[in-house]
């Protein structure tokens, strides 16, 4: 009996037998067909029309009711409001047609002896109870997409020849191997929660004697080489389909595999012809050249549309403003735990996600984005597990109207697990501006503006008066030109998530254009004109007597300069929209079974 509150097999298939309204018209028994199927009903005294039966022979149809082609044609007619959905099961289509030709056959119990093949897709069922043992001629049974975590090998029919339980929660298949259906041709397990190693020694003949196709699809098995040694054993073994695994990754994963099951002849959906086997012959006598490890090259290519910083740089000559430059990268995330061959860009920190996490939050003003975790979203089927990701920066660029980043890295994972979770999470890539204040080095922000006082007016006299040597000004001019650089300002101009999982089944590349609309900018920084500064000098002059003023002169001019500086802080958060959009060209290429961002 199925446990209390929980949904199983046999409560869905009545369910399903009910929804296909098997005794409902024009299916089962009814005023519509009643004197077909009636041994005692006679004809006399009413007017009868010819129809024909389910042999073919024409019969007596009493007016008022429907032959059997009028009924059929009910059911076929997809525009009729008694037809089925055109994704129906086969099956399904066969149990209305038996209804409408003999429905004697049909109802109650009876339907246990013609099934052969039973569906229940996405209902929910968390249990295969003994009912199904009353389906005594069930051949097929597909359980996709429920919640499913445990199979009692003792409720399932001897007859069965298909088990298909992809999409469920199944973690350990000890309780379905107990007794194991003996005639079982196709087991399909894909998109579970099994693992190795300790659920590879139930896959074996020993179980699944007459075992053709083998489904264990996108499940968490690691170990190759433990996985092959008793996947060896099933002599029947035709169709494997093992991608979307971390072992998956590895790079002579699928040569290793043709070389050591001899008989295989479809893996992961691809046929192995004979150039593929001589191709690979001899790889499965060097076990060593299947480490676990993967190898992933990430290259990004250009950026465009980025706005022309050029009337933010400088805002005019003699100005008190600082020289301003621009330069920008781009940011990406790569799961933690590979080793970098080249050094050509800077790791920044590490983030904590889940595979199904969304695109993290980045703060637009600073560079450093800290220890976050991503919110979880447990799919249904596999557990939610976090996996951490540093964050790359490629080197900076000057503006340009295409910049050209020119940067390829190739990263090798040995966490294979951490890999997957990965790749099915995606990637945040983002395009970061860097923006660099430098000041003269003897014209400090704060000093500058002294030099307009009395004493500044002085030395400029003296100064004129002596002559001074030609080498001595240039090193003079040299001294003036050389900047001092504050602490760079970093800004995020756009972020987009890469979609990574099609690097778990057959491609081997992933080449996305970054669209990251139009972006947001500063706008160009305007110094305070001298009318401005004239007009609050003499609303000073008025207010105060002059002794004051000529004392507070050195004060004024500090906080002058201050202000300017405070001016380009706080005017970031002025910002107008650029027309151009920014685009950049990724690539992720995995190796052999391999990963580039172009």
């Amino acid at each position: 009996m199925a446990a209390p509150g929980r949904c199983s097999v046999s409560a869905a298939f009545w369910e399903h037998l009910r929804h296909l309204g098997l005794q409902d018209f024009p299916c089962g028994l009814g005023s519509w067909n009643k004197s077909r199927f009636d041994a005692h009903t006679s004809c006399r005294g009413g007017r009868s029309r010819l129809g024909t039966d389910a042999a073919g022979q024409e019969v007596a149809v009493l007016l008022g009711e429907e032959s059997p082609e009028a009924l059929m044609e009910l059911l076929r007619d997809q525009h009729s409001p008694w037809a089925l959905p055109p994704d129906c099961s086969p099956q399904d289509q066969h149990l209305r047609e038996m209804a409408v030709l003999a429905p004697e056959l049909v109802r109650g119990s009876n339907v246990f002896q013609i099934l052969r093949s039973l569906q229940i897709v996405g209902k929910g069922v968390e249990e295969v109870d003994e009912g199904l043992l009353q389906l005594h001629q069930l051949e097929e049974l597909i359980l996709s997409a429920n919640q499913i975590s445990r199979v009692t090998s003792a409720n399932l029919p001897r007859t069965l020849k298909v088990l298909e339980l992809c999409c469920n929660a199944v973690a350990d298949l000890q309780d379905l191997c107990a007794q194991p259906p003996p005639e079982l041709q196709h087991l399909g397990l894909g998109y579970n929660r099994l693992c190795s190693p300790s659920q590879d020694k139930y896959l074996t003949a020993a179980f699944w004697p007459n075992l053709v196709s083998l489904d264990l699809s996108f499940n968490n098995f690691t170990d190759l080489l433990g996985l092959v040694s008793q996947l060896s054993s099933l002599q029947k073994l035709r169709i494997l389909v093992l991608q979307g695994n971390p072992l998956a990754l590895i790079p002579t994963y699928r040569g290793f595999l043709v070389d050591s099951l001899p008989k295989l002849s479809i893996l992961d959906d691809t046929h192995i012809g004979p150039d593929e086997r001589h191709q690979f012959h001899g790889l499965a006598r060097q076990p060593e050249l299947t480490r676990s490890e993967a190898r992933v090259v990430v290259s990004i290519g250009e950026i465009r549309g980025v706005p022309d910083p050029s009337p933010r740089q400088q805002l005019e000559v003699g100005s008190e403003s600082p020289v301003i430059t621009y330069s920008y990268c781009v940011m990406y995330e790569f799961a933690e735990g590979e080793e970098i061959e080249d050094s050509s860009c800077t790791e920044v920190t590490k983030i904590h996600q889940s595979p199904t996490v969304a695109t993290p939050g980045v703060d637009s003003s600073a560079w450093d984005m800290g220890e976050t975790k991503g919110q979880k979203e447990p799919a249904a089927t596999e557990e939610p597990k976090t996996h951490s990701a540093k964050v790359f920066v490629t080197p900076g660029k000057p503006w340009a109207d295409t910049i050209d980043c020119s940067y390829r890295k190739e990263h090798i994972a040995k966490d294979l697990a951490g890999l997957k979770s990965y790749l099915a999470a995606g990637t945040i890539v983002s395009v970061m501006e860097e923006k660099v204040l430098s000041w003269p080095v003897n014209a400090d922000p704060g000093e500058n503006t002294v030099m307009k006082g009395k004493a500044g007016r002085k030395l400029q006299k003296d100064s004129a008066k002596l002559t001074v040597p030609r080498d001595k000004q240039k090193k003079k001019e040299q001294k003036l030109c050389e900047l001092h650089s504050d602490p760079p300002i970093r800004k995020t101009l756009g972020t987009r998530r890469v979609t990574l999982e099609s690097l778990l089944a057959t491609e081997d590349l992933v080449a996305a254009v970054c669209d990251f609309g139009i972006l947001i900018t500063e706008q160009p920084l305007q110094p305070p004109s001298l009318e401005e500064k004239d007009g609050k000098k003499g609303k000073d002059k008025s207010k105060k007597p002059k002794a004051e003023r000529e004392s507070q002169a050195s004060q004024k001019t500090r906080a002058s300069a201050k202000g300017i500086i405070g001016e380009f802080n706080n005017k970031k958060q002025n910002r107008t929209q650029e027309k151009g959009k920014t685009k950049t060209l990724l690539n992720w290429r995995r190796f052999e079974g391999s990963s580039q961002c172009r």
